[in-house]
């Protein structure tokens, strides 16, 4: 809805005439945004919490239908489609309906709470892939270490990782809450409250290092040592198969075939390791960068411009 600036810019005696229309430009000022913009993004955010939902149900699904003979890995997977599922249903659906309302709709305990889980599923998405990643490197580099009760090991980690999530979680509960949009307005949001200028510029930062800048490093040492050690393991077992086949000829086939598994292993896990830094870099980059942009750069616009 557009002001009624012609309205406005006539002269009014009646005191009550004035506070009407100033009344009528803060609601319009507060209760409005452009439309087509918010449609794009609700479209977006839907297509997302589709495929999400529908994704990480068929990993469930898959992972259930292997619970009576489950590994490590398969327990890993399991937990991180859950984590992935909540990514959906606790940060995606929540704000595609914040953009449906255009504004919050509820009490402060549900606006706390919704934050709260929002970032609760982020911090353990993230973070389960990063256990995953070392048992994986623990099972490759360290094999002998794994034997020794893998399945208290493996739980211990799951355990360990929505433990601290919900540590890291909790400034949510009382940085937002339900709070007027500009003071006086009348006009009520789910908003963060930071008491310091600096506040939030160190808030956003201290998130991006712990979801996402220190969560790549890891994730690329990681598959970067998995590596390393596959081709180590290709390049011993190569020589061998050398030294052993120049004394017996008919056992060349065999050596062959174990050479060349080892290598489409390698090529896999090369694979695998761009794809899954390449993805999370891809996925978590643009909301972190402008993010960072929003609080460090003076210039950058806001939700008002």
């Amino acid at each position: 809805m557009e002001p009624d600036w012609e309205r406005n810019s006539t002269s009014c005696s009646d005191p009550g005439d004035v506070l009407t229309q100033v009344g009528d430009l803060n609601w319009t000022l507060f209760h409005t945004r452009d439309e087509a913009l918010a449609r794009a993004e609700i479209g977006v955010l839907a297509t997302i919490l589709a495929v999400a939902t529908v994704g990480n149900l068929g990993v469930l699904l898959a992972m259930y239908r292997l619970r009576k003979k489950m590994s490590r890995m398969h327990l890993f997977i399991l937990h991180l489609g859950l984590t992935d599922l909540g990514v959906a249903l606790f940060q995606v659906l929540p704000q595609m309906i914040w953009e449906v309302t255009y504004r919050f709709l509820g009490p402060d305990l549900l606006c706390r709470a919704v934050k709260y889980l929002q970032v609760l599923s982020m911090f353990a998405s993230t973070y389960m892939l990063i256990m995953m990643t070392l048992d994986r490197y623990m099972a490759v580099c360290h094999p002998l270490r794994t034997l020794q009760q893998p399945g208290r090991q493996a739980y211990l980690m799951i355990g360990a990782t929505w433990l601290l999530s919900g540590l890291l979680s909790l400034p949510q509960v009382f940085i937002f809450s339900l709070q007027e949009v500009h003071q006086g307005s009348g006009v009520l949001d789910c908003w963060a409250d930071f008491r310091y200028p600096w506040g939030a510029r160190a808030y956003i930062t201290w998130t991006t290092l712990c979801v996402f800048v220190l969560p790549v490093g890891i994730l690329t040492i990681c598959y970067s040592l998995i590596c390393h050690e596959i081709c180590k393991n290709l390049r011993g077992k190569t020589q061998s198969g050398a030294e052993r086949g120049a004394g017996c000829p008919c056992s060349q086939a065999s050596r062959v075939s174990s050479v060349r598994t080892i290598s489409r292993a390698k090529i896999r896990t090369v694979k695998m390791t761009f794809v899954i830094v390449l993805a999370y870099v891809a996925c978590w980059a643009p909301f972190f960068s402008v993010q960072m942009w929003s609080v460090w750069d003076e210039n950058a616009p806001d939700d008002g411009e």
